[in-house]
């Protein structure tokens, strides 16, 4: 009887002592790994911040054009018999391009030829007999009328003269205008007529560059237009790859706005290029307006940025006011955020003048699900056991506590025993 009722103690212990005490430990236990105090732990990627130089550049796009573009007018009119250069030629000063029809140009000098060596006779006749009038009036043979008479024939015979040699020489320049030449030194950038053609006064035949250099034209709003300087440095790479291909320097800018667009014009001569520089491409001119060596310089990417709304009270418009902020690890289990003072920016990275010290680690990704405080994980390091050993410990001292262990349950079983 009496083991009997040992028996039934013990079970009636037993019970009481899963119902109190072994779900909460059972409990305690489950919580106990994989998180810090009930909040789990955020996977997050570090980097230390670095000292870095950065540039604060006005970007705009253009063209690259030779400095110097000629355009070949002809100075007459005529078919084109014979061309002598294509695109992509390379010309020299006086070298033949392309020839007009000439025959009629040259019947003209010959018919000019022709009347200058009438109006020289005529000449000739008219002073000699202004020579024989002026001696007959002298010795007052002849009345100054008769004189005066011989000198009107005479002057109008030396105007006459000198007409037509104008006219032999507009002759001649016609002629050898038919033969079209390049005045410079240079490239054939494009070609508008064919043998065969009517070449007409005012019409562009060729365009040739002459080769002395290149430049760029950009064209930038006012608050980019006010900052530039000439002799500013300038980067330049293909609107097509990020490779630079050139570097220029701002050699010129325009004194006013266009006054239908509002942007300004600046021009960019080209200082050094590549082989991949060519006529007509189009650039991404990166005009450097400062650059600040040996300052903190992080990825935009990893900036939390916070916008908060206000009413403004004097217009009653309602204003933007951004801050931004960082998160920094602490000890590898914690992230604590840092405010910024922000500075100058290049592309995705940014100046950072207050807030961060160079060494400082760096949430660059899952800083975005953060607050102050917020316990980290970060990525490729090994989990730390503190929260593992304080479980333990709670188990541990849990079997210890009254009613709630072997040591326990053994003594009111011994205690039963003894009533």
């Amino acid at each position: 009887m009496k083991t009997l009722y040992k028996s039934i103690t013990t079970i009636i212990l037993l019970t009481a002592l899963i119902s109190c005490g072994g779900g909460e430990t059972e409990q305690t236990q489950f919580q106990g790994f994989g998180n810090f105090g009930g909040q789990e732990a955020i996977s997050v990627e570090a980097m230390p911040v670095q000292n870095s130089t950065i540039s604060e550049q006005v970007s705009a796009f253009g063209n690259i054009q030779t400095e110097d573009l000629i355009e070949i007018v002809p100075q007459v009119s005529n078919r084109i018999i014979e061309i002598h250069a294509d695109l992509g030629d390379n010309v020299s000063r006086g070298q033949l391009l392309a020839e007009i029809y000439e025959a009629p140009f040259r019947e003209a000098v010959q018919q000019a030829e022709a009347q200058v060596r009438q109006a020289r006779a005529t000449l000739d006749r008219d002073s000699t007999e202004l020579g024989r009038q002026e001696q007959l009036f002298e010795r007052d043979v002849i009345s100054r009328a008769e004189y005066e008479t011989a000198r009107s024939t005479y002057l109008n015979s030396l105007a006459q003269f000198e007409s037509a040699e104008a006219t032999l020489a507009q002759s001649r320049e016609d002629l050898e205008n038919t033969d079209i030449v390049s005045p410079v030194y240079g490239v054939v950038l494009s070609r508008s007529v064919s043998e065969g053609d009517l070449a007409t006064t005012g019409t562009t035949l060729f365009e040739i560059a002459n080769l002395t250099g290149f430049e760029t034209r950009v064209f930038l709003p006012i608050q980019d237009w006010e900052r530039i300087e000439i002799g500013q440095p300038v980067s330049m790479a293909l609107s097509t790859a990020g490779d630079g291909i050139a570097e220029g320097v701002v050699s010129m800018k325009s004194p006013r706005l266009d006054p239908t667009t509002g942007l300004g014009e600046v021009v960019i001569s080209l200082t050094n290029t590549s082989s991949s520089v060519y006529q007509g491409a189009l650039v991404q001119a990166r005009i450097n307006l400062q650059t600040k060596e040996n300052v903190v310089v992080i990825p935009r990417s990893a900036l939390v940025e916070k916008v908060e709304t206000y009413i403004e009270p004097e217009t009653g418009t309602i204003e933007l006011q951004r801050s931004y902020s960082a998160f920094v690890t602490q000890g590898d289990t914690s992230a604590v955020r840092r405010d910024l003072e922000l500075g100058i920016e290049q592309g995705d990275r940014i100046e950072v003048i207050n807030g961060l010290e160079p060494g400082d680690q760096l949430v660059v990704t899952g800083q975005q699900s953060l607050e102050d405080g917020s316990p980290i994980q970060i990525a490729g390091s090994t989990p730390s056991l503190t929260a593992e050993s304080d479980t333990t410990n709670t188990v541990g001292s849990e079997s210890r506590r009254p009613g709630g262990g072997a040591d326990s349950e053994q003594s009111d079983t011994q205690q039963a025993e003894q009533n």
